[in-house]
């Protein structure tokens, strides 16, 4: 193992700098949680495992020049896109949480959230959990590293990266607008039950005043979400699947389509 690696020296450090940017860029490992040293290991095995085929493909590099600097700097943005996209997919979940958040009452109260590593609200941080044993659940992690480390390197290199740039932009463009639709369609469900409920209560305090419903709104607006989620959880699960095998269709494609373009 050791043999392979010093012969390989150069090589192996291009492939463990785009793995570590990886880990470092994607949802759960990217978490302060997960100890530094957990991280370079888990980046040094998998660039350990993915080691032959790459040298395999012919790379051939030349640590004695400065460029070697800039190709360092290339893999580590490769990494860094490719986690930066799952992430995204993530935080479709946690926007969808924070937009009905504000309808049911629980927009104040808000907390650090160990997962997104960012101040959440409480339902964004629910649907962040059930998104992640989601993740776990349908192997997104062994995808993750197929398509994200394998398929990238047979695919893309610091060299052409220049080459494709605009389909890469166009590609985390085309994630960005995904996250806000696939938010919105999450939380559309609860945003018009929630806004059908409060125009009920204020039609209803205007017909009897006596009532006081305004003062009973926010505990039967949350009666109503916590309903409404025990029955959408599982049509919600189910999305949560699909996105993320979408998510990683869609990379692998692009990843296809670099290769097609290579040869």
């Amino acid at each position: 193992m050791l043999d392979r690696i010093v012969a390989t020296a150069p090589v192996f450090l291009l492939v463990a700098i785009r793995c570590y940017a990886l880990i470092r860029t994607t949802p759960l490992l990217s978490s302060s949680a997960v100890p530094g040293v957990a991280k370079i290991a888990l980046a040094g095995f998998a660039a350990y495992l993915v080691l032959p085929s790459v040298t395999s493909y012919g790379w051939t590099v030349d640590y004695t020049k400065l460029s070697y600097v800039f190709l360092l700097l290339g893999e580590a943005l490769i990494g860094v896109i490719t986690g930066f996209y799952i992430t995204m997919i993530y935080a479709a979940f946690s926007s969808a949480g924070q937009f009905f958040s504000l309808q049911m009452g629980f927009s104040a109260a808000e907390s650090y959230d160990a997962l997104s590593q960012v101040e959440n609200p409480l339902m964004g941080q629910y649907l962040n959990l059930i998104a992640m044993l989601v993740f776990l659940q349908a192997k997104g992690f062994q995808t993750l590293f197929v398509t994200g480390i394998t398929k990238s390197f047979s695919a893309l290199n610091a060299y052409n990266l220049v080459a494709v740039r605009e389909d890469f932009v166009l590609f985390l463009m085309k994630g960005l607008t995904d996250l806000f639709l696939d938010a919105m369609m999450i939380s559309l469900p609860m945003i018009a039950s929630l806004f059908l409920v409060t125009t009920s209560m204020g039609i209803l305090s205007k017909a009897a005043p006596q009532m006081n419903l305004l003062s009973e709104g926010l505990p039967i607006t949350i009666l109503v979400t916590f309903f409404l989620l025990t029955q959408l959880l599982p049509v919600m699960t189910s999305f949560f699947g699909v996105l993320f095998e979408r998510a990683f269709n869609k990379m692998g494609t692009l990843f296809s389509g670099f290769m097609a373009g290579a040869t």
